[in-house]
């Protein structure tokens, strides 16, 4: 073997993307896919190379990969996996693939798939197989295997020993938990999972691992793959072409171009626009909000105020939503400073010790200097807010009940509405800013609000319902924080020092 030869020998087998280029074969999808008529190089996209550089960077800094995707429709995330696993099962020996999907015919498509990978492959990388049917190929010489199942039943893939595990779909799973308790738990630490789905609502099994890899509860990386990355979902703009307020802040905002948003606009009168922002979402928020009923506040409205820069001024509140949380699966602490038009220093945590809140907010009381610090009095909150009284904060110490009588009471049926009122304005009036925080994005959007009711009052989801829908552990923490830090009036006439008027409880 020349050192040519060897070079690039050995560039293929560490290298996944030159490896798909060069030895790995799909149809084009204007070719029927049962077909092997006009097969191209599988060049990887865009969405394909994001995901596998994140899979790759995981390896080589913490030596194993558990990753979570969520995406839009057909960015090529199954093919990218199933091309992935088949270059290590060949190149590693004892290496052992499982691929689950959602149902049968999508299994029956992946492994016809894997097949034809290794059907194409150049001869000096195929190894010999002594099981090639409907479910499993076997390299005996290599004691490495691939395997292929549906998701269903709880005991689906615990006979195999896995180290690397694609799960497609996940949030369409059929008892989802119970395969998570199985299969999920059979598999080494060391190893490389990829759970990949387009949205299904929220408070489903995808959903609470989706939230807990967020807010860094788990050792999974949360990946989001938009539509926008995918060159195909484009179309040639005429004048057909008719943006609104709220397109023009979506364009602006994710830097899309007329040739995207004419193909948005068509898909969307195709199949509506609640499905379209499900299976083609512009951040995950969205994906997961659009399958449920839609969110009180709109997921672009938080994105925006995410990605802006706003100068402070102005008087600073605190918002604070306590939680005594001894437990992983209990509600955190989650406090926000908000000067005017900006919100910022955003902590969150757990603690089972009241005074250990106490003393971060006497910390950043100091810092700040704040006008008012708001929290929220039901539960472990009164004993707080008893405390910093009896340090010498009264003057600044603000406390919150959800069911109080609002300041307008003609328009709000509570504080709480009135709290979450006041903050979506205070999004719709742009430019405003707040934390760059996927925690906080999933928290605001995830309340509805009605005023379908007799007086037309605005009235927020209540707690049950809310946890109907996200999960029985789930607390929107870091947004009632937020909100919180509308539930005080500052006067704003001249003193030294601000005068507040007082919460009517």
């Amino acid at each position: 073997m020349s050192q040519r030869e060897y070079n690039l020998r050995m560039r293929l087998k560490e290298d996944f993307p030159s490896f798909s280029l060069n030895c790995l074969k799909i149809v084009p999808k204007e070719v029927p896919q049962n077909s092997n008529a006009g097969l191209i190089p599988f060049v990887l996209n865009r969405t394909q190379l994001y995901l596998n550089n994140s899979i790759e960077e995981q390896i080589r800094t913490r030596g194993y990969a558990k990753t979570l995707c969520v995406k839009a429709r057909q960015e090529g995330i199954t093919s990218m996996a199933t091309g992935r696993y088949l270059w290590k099962a060949i190149h590693i020996p004892g290496t052992r693939v499982f691929i689950l999907t959602h149902k049968g015919d999508a299994t029956k498509n992946v492994f016809g798939m894997t097949q034809r990978f290794y059907n194409n492959l150049p001869e000096q990388f195929k190894p010999v197989v002594d099981k090639n049917n409907s479910k499993e190929l076997s390299f005996p010489l290599l004691n490495s295997g691939y395997a292929v199942g549906t998701a269903g039943s709880g005991d689906v893939g615990r006979s195999y020993t896995i180290n690397f595990f694609h799960g497609s779909e996940v949030a369409f799973w059929e008892n989802a938990q119970d395969i998570a308790s199985g299969i999920m738990q059979s598999i080494p630490k060391k190893s490389e999972i990829l759970l990949e789905s387009t949205a299904c609502g929220k408070g489903n099994y995808f959903h609470d691992m989706w939230v807990k890899a967020v807010n860094k509860e788990s050792d999974y990386v949360p990946v989001f793959i938009p539509w926008f990355w995918m060159k195909e979902y484009s179309e040639i703009a005429d004048d057909s072409l008719i943006i609104n307020e709220e397109e023009r802040d979506i364009r602006n905002l994710y830097n899309l171009t007329n040739n995207q948003m004419m193909w948005r606009q068509k898909k969307i009168a195709e199949i509506g626009l609640k499905i379209f922002k499900q299976e083609y979402p512009c951040n995950a928020e969205e994906a997961f909000s659009a399958t449920s009923d839609l969110s009180f506040i709109p997921g672009y409205l938080v994105e925006k105020a995410r990605k802006a820069t706003v100068e402070k001024y102005g008087s600073i509140i605190i918002g604070v939503d306590p939680a005594r949380s001894d437990h992983e699966d209990r509600n955190r602490t989650a406090i926000i400073c908000r000067q005017t038009r900006v919100a910022f220093d955003l902590r969150v945590f757990r603690t089972g010790d009241t005074m250990k809140i106490v003393g971060i907010l006497i910390e950043m009381i100091n810092t700040y200097n704040p006008a008012a610090v708001c929290i929220d009095v039901i539960g472990i909150g009164a004993g707080i807010v008893d405390r910093l009284r009896e340090l010498g904060y009264e003057r600044i110490i603000h406390p919150v009940v959800a069911g109080a009588t609002p300041y307008n009471s003609k328009k709000y049926r509570n504080k709480k509405a009135e709290c979450w009122g006041e903050m979506l304005e205070w999004l719709q009036d742009f430019p405003c800013q707040i934390p760059d925080s996927e925690e906080l994005h999933i928290d605001l959007c995830s309340l509805m609000g009605s005023n379908e009711n007799s007086n037309r009052l605005l009235e927020m989801e209540s707690g049950n319902s809310l946890r109907k829908r996200m999960g029985a552990n789930y607390s929107p923490d870091t947004a009632c924080a937020l909100s919180h830090t509308f539930g005080v009036k500052l006067n704003t006439n001249t003193s030294s020092f601000p005068v507040y008027k007082s919460f009517r409880l």
